[in-house]
């Protein structure tokens, strides 16, 4: 079919001329040789609340040709203007029983318009009115021509199409000159083009979500009741849960839900065109109706109560310094109010996830899905827990974000001094923890995790994977001028490192003054650093021409093995799909390079050079011999990133493999998708290619350092 173009692409668009009115283009094109028929049915109708709260079914009926009126008890009435006067289609919005379950229908039902259509059935209303309702167009088209329609959907009775294409032409200007306020203006136009489809890919990723788990965990009235094993299983402590929100999605369409982590990485180029949404959003998952009472923050909707990398903290400061940059001034009362609920959940990580007491923590699955040899959200075969490089390291990465926004809220309230001293103290506690009590592998020069077993020997993990990168997330660089504004808090961080060596011990030193004088605040000091970076930017290893794998390739040829309980256990490099649904995940990160794992590398980076400067340099790649400063090695992954969906100099996309009708065809070449992840060795998409998710992080590192 798409080999010989036969094949209609079918654009709908959408343009407000005013908050309750709507109008749709819909543009069709018939790409094939001959001429051809399409059907189309732009459809209109009623969510189904009423088969289950009891309230008044709403109505659509035709009142004249090309006009349908639709009416609700408390939305009122709207009118739907279809251009050209079609026949409209009439039907419910009630659920096919006899098709689902052998039952009986009483009436129209929803799949009535496509069996009119396709078989031509007598399933349509011939009343003109039901809950449900689609103008059906007949649309003849010539070979490589097009044809397009106009709909309006307004609250106004006199609704005509009049004026769509003018409003079209104004929202589309209008646009333009707001993205031109964005995307830097230095940028190619195939770039610029890549800036612009990701920032709309996070905006369209918006949708309404509703779900109540104590009307889940009993069911419906007038429904069937749910299993009894739902009232145990998942979610059923959640009971508090409501959510009837708009939220930042990483999918919509196959299945919608959200996340935490992902929804704080979307936070971050969602800042760039709408930072009062991206403030929203990071609030709404703090707040009572989301948050369990006990401070955890719900993970995603088909387990609230697994845990995501505790990553809240740094959207909340990112998106507070985004903008700032853009409008001259933070929101400091959404920083206050933010940073009071994260102290909560901080509270729940500390008393939870740190099983031994020891500043060590086990995060579990940590959203990392096959990343290890084991299920990380289930029991240990045999017994025991892990103490995890990635959980322990997120939380030192928390410690600083929660004391780096103390400091910030400071300035005008020094009352926070005392909350960054005691945050700061957290960080020194988890700091030698991960430097001290075998997490380092000093020989390997890199971050292992630990596998605790009843009556034997800890064992390392030496997996040499992501999660022995995330210590380098724990990094901030902070202005001496911000210490010595705050003599209460550069007091208590003196005599800490006079008086607690013991503590201090293995932990970048925070005394010493860097660049400019700044103090660096970090798990790793720089000559450890040197160690972890000669394999990250290691060609063999971790370092691929599209930015960094999760699994080094070395696993490759040399797969990680574990016999625990008469069980092998094997991690292997995989650069693409994983090759079976390990640990019920249904995606890979044995291998492909992920976008927010990436920009935290990339970030940390940066961080570092503000404090070692210039004059500290790393072979980038290693072995090469070319000698980088961090900051140009922050730039050169950016680069590496951004060149998946740049057009390289032979005019191909890495994103689309060896697809090449979308590398050369010019009505797909131009359209690019935001994969979940990417492959390891070439760049191209892998997982769930309709989102955009936090693979819009493109964004903002073209935003900032250019392609």
């Amino acid at each position: 079919m798409f080999a010989e173009d036969r094949y209609f692409d079918v654009f709908v668009e959408y343009a407000k001329d005013g908050i309750e009115d709507l109008h749709v283009r819909i543009e069709v094109h018939n790409r094939g040789p001959d001429d051809a028929e399409l059907h189309l049915l732009p459809t209109l109708w009623f969510r189904n609340t009423w088969s289950w709260n009891g309230e008044k079914r709403p109505s659509i009926r035709q009142t004249e040709p090309g006009l349908a009126v639709a009416e609700h008890e408390s939305e009122g009435r709207y009118h739907l203007r279809a251009e050209g006067a079609p026949p409209f289609l009439f039907t419910e919005n009630e659920t096919n029983h006899a098709r689902i379950s052998g039952g009986a229908n009483t009436g129209f039902v929803k799949d009535g318009i496509n069996d009119h259509v396709v078989h031509g059935s007598q399933s349509v209303n011939p009343e003109l009115q039901g809950s449900k309702c689609a103008a059906h167009y007949r649309l003849q088209i010539e070979a490589g021509k097009s044809k397009t329609v106009h709909l309006r959907l307004t609250r106004e009775s006199g609704a005509s199409v009049d004026r769509t294409p003018q409003v079209f032409d104004l929202r589309r200007r209008e646009a333009d000159e707001f993205y031109a306020t964005v995307i830097p203006p230095d940028l190619s136009a195939d770039a610029k083009g890549v800036m612009r489809q990701a920032l709309a890919g996070m905006l369209w990723s918006k949708q309404f979500y509703h779900y109540v788990v104590r009307d889940w965990l009993k069911g419906d009235e007038g429904q069937p009741a749910p299993p009894n094993g739902r009232k145990h299983g998942r979610n059923a402590d959640w009971g508090h849960l409501y959510n009837a929100d708009i939220l930042s999605m990483p999918d919509k369409w196959e299945y919608p839900w959200f996340a935490a982590w992902d929804l704080a990485f979307h936070a971050i180029p969602l800042a760039l065109v709408d930072s009062d949404f991206a403030k929203e959003q990071l609030l709404l998952l703090v707040r009572e109706w989301y948050m369990h009472p006990n401070g955890q923050i719900p993970a995603y909707e088909w387990a609230f109560g697994d845990v995501n990398p505790p990553v809240l903290g740094w959207a909340a400061w990112r998106v507070y310094k985004i903008e700032k940059k853009r409008r001259g001034k933070g929101d400091r009362a959404f920083l206050k109010r933010i940073f009071h609920k994260l102290m909560l959940n901080f509270t729940w990580w500390v008393n939870r996830k740190d099983a031994e007491g020891r500043n060590v923590f086990q995060g579990g699955f940590l959203g990392l899905d096959n990343i290890g040899v084991f299920d990380r959200s289930a029991p240990l075969p045999g017994g025991g827990h892990l103490e995890q490089s990635d959980g322990t390291s997120w939380m030192a990465m928390y410690s600083l974000n929660l004391l780096t926004i103390a400091l910030e809220l400071a300035c005008e309230e020094p009352e926070y001094e005392d909350v960054a001293s005691k945050f700061w103290e957290h960080f020194v506690h988890i700091a030698r923890a991960m430097n001290t009590l075998g997490l380092w592998d000093e020989q390997d020069g890199f971050y292992y995790d630990l596998l605790h077993r009843p009556g034997q020997e800890e064992m390392k993990l030496k997996i040499r994977s992501i999660v022995g990168l995330i210590p380098l997330f724990a990094v901030e660089a902070i202005e001496s001028d911000r210490v010595e504004s705050f003599p209460g808090f550069a007091r208590r961080l003196d005599w800490f490192i006079d008086k607690r060596p013991d503590l201090t011990e293995g932990v970048a030193c925070m005394r010493t003054p860097g660049e400019s004088g700044r103090r660096l605040f970090a798990i790793v000091e720089p000559e450890k650093l040197r160690r972890v970076l000669s394999r990250l930017l290691d060609e063999r290893e971790f370092l691929s021409p599209y930015g960094i794998r999760a699994l080094s390739a070395v696993h490759r040829a040399e797969p990680y093995m574990l016999d625990v309980e008469g069980q092998t256990y094997r991690v292997a490099y995989e650069p693409a799909e994983s090759s079976s649904g390990l640990f019920g995940g249904n995606s890979n990160w044995r291998g492909p390079i992920w976008f927010p794992v990436n920009y935290l590398l990339i970030e940390a980076l940066q961080k570092f050079h503000h404090y070692v400067g210039d004059s500290f340099r790393v072979e980038c790649p290693t072995g090469s011999g070319k000698m980088l400063n961090l900051a140009e090695v922050a730039a050169e992954l950016s680069r590496r990133l951004s060149s998946i969906f740049l057009r390289d100099e032979r005019g191909r996309r890495p994103v689309f493999g060896r697809e090449e009708k979308l590398q050369r065809d010019p009505h797909f070449r131009d359209y690019v998708p935001f994969h979940e992840y990417f492959h390891g060795d070439d760049g191209s998409g892998v997982g769930a290619s309709h989102q955009t998710g936090w693979t819009g992080l493109v964004a903002k590192l073209l935003q900032q350092s250019g392609e």
